[in-house]
């Protein structure tokens, strides 16, 4: 496939789904940012379509209309892709993993009002939360990852931190936008764990979204019991399962750890 410049990319709005919740999001989301690579067959009518954002893609049309390496470019990626893609995934990966995930909407007000430990504060990001974003380490660096950096997060608006001092100890923001739906993400650092911190932010941050008159989303891994239970309490309700591959190294992280 070839990598599309900006001014080929707005045509291909169509191969996806407006206005969805969860990973499908993505394409809106790399339109909006300018965040994601695009890659199709051919430049004029194409026939296979693919947008990457951070460690994220999509994949759509048909999978004949591909040749030996043109997948190269989603290596190392969290693929959402119908099945007809799978014989083309395994003839270019020595690895392609499914998994299966789970989206859920906030359908309901949180469960509970979490207590924030003596001296924390939970504060809308600014730019200059940049530096005790990028300070998370390299581990963190997901939280950013589909923004293009803590700089472009910081100063999106988009993201609430529980702050200690100039420490940022758990942080939520839009992950994915779509014209209707943020899908969140959330982590907290690991000796903060327990403090519902995440809690904290993710309810903040999901009061904002309904401000402004989206819809949260929350996506995470079948396996990931600690997330589904965030989830729950922060009011989010199931509403479609689905299966991504992961391709190359085995994926180190959810995009929602709590």
């Amino acid at each position: 496939m070839i990598q599309l410049l900006p001014h080929q990319i707005p045509a291909l709005s169509r191969w996806f789904p407006a206005a969805a919740p969860g990973p499908a999001a993505l394409a809106e989301h790399a339109l909006a940012t300018g965040t994601g690579q695009w890659w199709a067959d051919r430049a004029v009518h194409p026939r296979a379509v693919a947008v990457r954002c951070a460690d994220h893609a999509l994949l759509r049309g048909d999978p004949d209309a591909l040749a030996a390496g043109d997948l190269t470019p989603l290596a190392d990626c969290w693929i959402d892709a119908p099945d007809r893609f799978l014989p083309a995934l395994g003839t270019t990966f020595g690895q392609v993993t499914p998994w299966e995930r789970m989206v859920y909407v906030q359908r309901m007000p949180p469960s509970s009002t979490p207590r924030l430990p003596w001296g924390v504060t939970v504060r809308r990001l600014a730019p200059e939360h940049a530096p005790a974003l990028a300070g998370l380490g390299t581990d963190a660096a997901w939280i950013h990852g589909t923004w293009g950096g803590p700089t472009a997060l910081a100063a999106s608006g988009l993201g609430w931190a529980a702050l200690y001092k100039d420490r940022i100890l758990a942080v939520a923001c839009a992950y994915l936008l779509s014209s209707t739906h943020e899908d969140v993400a959330c982590l907290t650092v690991p000796e903060h764990r327990r403090e519902h911190l995440a809690l904290a932010c993710v309810t903040a941050l999901c009061t904002d979204i309904a401000a402004r008159g989206h819809t949260a989303s929350w996506s995470c891994s079948r396996d990931n019991r600690p997330s589904r239970l965030l989830a729950w309490t922060a009011g989010f309700r199931l509403e479609r399962e689905y299966v991504h591959y992961v391709t190359g190294s085995p994926a180190r992280h959810d995009h929602l750890t709590a």
